[in-house]
């Protein structure tokens, strides 16, 4: 077998038998690699490797992989894995496929939130209009943190219904655009959004600290990854009532989280349980990491992926490699 897909679901997997060329030995499973699971096996089904976010890879599996590719735009599980192999390992990342579409969903939090649907669905069978009375976007400040390749199209989407939109990011790429400190940002923002990459410096970033400042009210949409946004920071600013709403669709300890929520085996994480305490608040939105998942971002993934895959295989490299 030439290469091992993890954490493949339906449609990736059709997609990517569709892209990869037929001389490719592939083999599929919807399952996340869980290095702490008993049984693991002590080496790797293949020496190619192909996992997103949630997979945990053994170390001992070091000395007989060659190479790693994530089918994500982020690549910090891997770098971790890496440092703690402490072994060089060709690794591969996607970088571009899916910003339109996780953009589309932070607007589809944005809406839902802002607009109080989960309420009015509640209140639908009492017809019952109380408390439901919503603000319209247009004129509302917006702040993007991270103004990266899904940053710039929340930018653009944020304009195009007539928010006012800044930025923070250490390079300030966009043109025609305001980048603001993180606090003086936080302090305007009537809606948050977490689009940077997981680092040493934006761990924990969006936490209590930070967001007491907000204006009352003010929502936050995390779509990066769940360490920068602290869920328990997030309960607490939402039980003093700093914060009106919150959207996730990345969580702290995820790989064991999804492990938990999908089979019922494993230990259910500590923030895991404030999670699950949080999910059916009506001023909350938790999708099961979900952003890059529209049809077209599928194709583009498993055609990247395919690219990736082959030029690896003849050379040893990547197209797009984790630094």
């Amino acid at each position: 077998m030439d290469v091992m897909f993890y954490e493949v679901f339906e449609e990736e997997e059709k997609a990517l038998k569709w892209f990869l060329p037929k001389d490719v030995k592939a083999g599929f499973t919807r399952e996340t690699i869980q290095a702490d699971h008993e049984g693991i096996p002590a080496i790797p089904p293949t020496r190619f490797i192909s996992i997103r976010t949630q997979s945990a890879i053994p170390v001992v599996w070091a000395r007989t992989l060659s190479g790693i590719l994530t089918r994500s735009t982020g690549f910090d599980h891997v770098k971790s894995f890496l440092r703690e192999a402490d072994r060089k390992i060709p690794s591969g990342y996607l970088p571009a496929y899916c910003a339109r579409s996780v953009a589309e969903h932070v607007f589809m939090m944005i809406f839902a939130l802002t607009k109080k649907m989960k309420q009015q669905m509640n209140q639908f069978d009492s017809f019952n209009r109380d408390g439901i009375t919503v603000r319209e976007l247009t004129g509302q400040n917006l702040l993007v943190v991270g103004v990266g390749n899904i940053g710039k199209e929340i930018v653009k989407l944020g304009r195009a219904i007539g928010m006012s939109v800044r930025g923070v990011d250490l390079l300030k790429t966009l043109p025609d655009f305001e980048f603001v400190s993180l606090e003086s940002g936080i302090r305007q923002a009537d809606v948050i959004v977490c689009a940077t990459l997981l680092t040493n410096q934006t761990n924990r970033m969006l936490g209590y600290d930070q967001l007491r400042h907000a204006k009352k009210g003010a929502i936050l949409i995390n779509i990066a990854r769940g360490e920068i946004s602290p869920i328990h920071d997030l309960k607490r600013l939402l039980d003093e009532e700093i914060l009106g709403g919150i959207g996730l669709d990345v969580f702290e300890e995820e790989s064991a989280l999804a492990d938990h929520l999908r089979h019922g085996t494993g230990a259910l994480p500590e923030t895991g349980e404030t999670i699950l305490e949080l999910k059916d608040d009506p001023r909350i939105i938790f999708t099961p990491h979900n952003a890059f998942n529209t049809q077209e971002a599928l194709e583009r993934k498993a055609k990247q992926s395919a690219e990736s895959i082959v030029q690896f295989l003849k050379t040893k490299s990547f197209p797009f490699p984790v630094s």
